[in-house]
This record gives structure tokens, sequence and C-alpha cells, in this order.
């Protein structure tokens, strides 16, 4: 099983992981707050301001301090390992 970093000590599942999308859009901002009114979703900013939203096939949303590029990047990276 191979972990993505999304910043702060937290890890997800680069198998499980669907779609990573910048919190600014109004879909993405009722996408959230359906996850939280479904308990599906997992604040993994330590407080820090979102700044990329993670799709899992599970149906959880994880909200993470990383920019979208970013997590994307270390995805790429765990690919070529």
């Amino acid at each position: 099983m191979k972990l993505i970093p999304i910043g702060c000590g937290g890890m997800v599942s680069a198998d499980r992981l669907l779609a990573v999308l910048a919190p600014d859009s109004a879909p993405v901002k009722r996408m959230i707050q359906e996850a939280r009114d479904r308990a599906m979703l997992i604040d993994a900013t330590y407080g820090r301001k979102t700044k990329s939203v993670l799709v899992m096939d599970t149906d959880h949303v994880v909200l993470s301090a990383v920019s979208p590029e970013t997590v994307t990047a270390r995805s790429e990276e765990e690919e070529t390992e």
C-alpha cells in the first residue's frame, strides 16, 4: 500500500485517492458540507487553512493544508519509486 503525505504528518492511501481539488468553488464547498453532515469528513489541516480537498473511493472527503499541486507531485513520486 502506497501512502501519500498530505501535510502535518497525515497520509492517505494512493490506491484509494480519486481526486485532488481546490476548495474554492461552490460545488466543492457543498461537497465538504455534505460530507460533514454525513460524518464522512476528515479534517487533516490541524487548524491551518484548507488548500486541497481529497476525494476518496470510500466516500470520505479529506481536507489538507497542502496545495493540490504538491499532493499531485507527491503521488507521482510514489508511482515512480
